[in-house]
């Protein structure tokens, strides 16, 4: 089974258990939820009408919780703490991995000194460790280890959940990247059609070219024929024309 159809099986499940139920009941979902090892996206749970209902009230740092899986890093979660659940190991190693996640959404080379410590790992075996072991071994990273550079170059990452407000910059850049595509097709079009016409150009140099080649050649023979066909003097004649013009 693929990881989406995983994700998506996992999705379906707790989305069907936040909704029926409510309380400390739907705060142990939510630390259900966050502590899967397969599952990494957490938007569709949030939407859960009984878990908005959290808000304000003594069970909000679970809600606060799912933003953070959502959306946040493991910094995020060490500087507010204090206004959290204390999160299980589980929690811990997933929350890493989504920082590796969220820091391979704009930077595809990730030096080992950043990732130490954003990760709080404290040696270099320990991080290449964790990046093979925990991100890409489960496959929601593909990458190089760069030992001599001490770097991770990433090739693939799997995206997180959508911020608030990133919807809208996330069009703006497909929107953006829509006009460039239709500028270079135009562009592409405009090339071809140059193309076309060039080749146009060529053939119809070469068909006059063709054309004086035969006339050239027509020419020639004509006056070749008409060399040979001019009438010549036998030794006879000679001789007559020459008496005659003695006489």
């Amino acid at each position: 089974m693929d990881i989406e159809q995983r994700q998506a099986e996992l999705i379906d499940h707790f989305v069907k258990q936040a909704s029926n139920q409510k309380g400390a009941a739907l705060g142990s979902v939510i630390v259900e939820a966050t502590s899967q090892p397969s599952l990494f996206a957490f938007s569709e749970i949030l939407a859960v009408p009984n878990i908005a209902e959290f808000e304000g009230t003594e069970n909000s740092k679970y809600l606060d919780m799912l933003r953070l899986f959502a959306h946040g890093t493991w910094s995020d979660y060490k500087n507010n703490a204090g206004h959290l659940p204390q999160l299980v190991p589980d929690q811990v190693l997933k929350l890493k991995q989504l920082t590796v996640l969220t820091l391979a959404e704009t930077n595809k080379v990730l030096p080992y000194d950043e990732l130490m410590e954003e990760l709080d790992v404290t040696n270099v075996r320990e991080l290449e460790d964790f990046l093979i072991n925990e991100c890409m071994y489960t496959g929601i990273v593909r990458g190089k280890l760069d030992q001599l550079r001490r770097c991770f170059e990433v090739q693939f990452a799997a995206g997180r959940d959508l911020r608030p407000g990133q919807l809208g910059s996330m069009i703006q850049t497909l929107s953006n990247w829509l006009t460039t595509s239709d500028n270079l097709l135009i562009s592409i079009q405009e090339k071809i059609k140059w193309a076309d016409t060039m080749n146009e150009m060529d053939k119809k140099h070469r068909k006059d070219l063709e054309e004086k080649v035969e006339e050239a050649k027509k020419s020639l023979s004509h006056k070749k024929l008409h060399t040979v066909s001019r009438p010549t003097l036998t030794a006879e004649g000679t001789r007559r024309s020459t008496l005659n013009l003695v006489e």
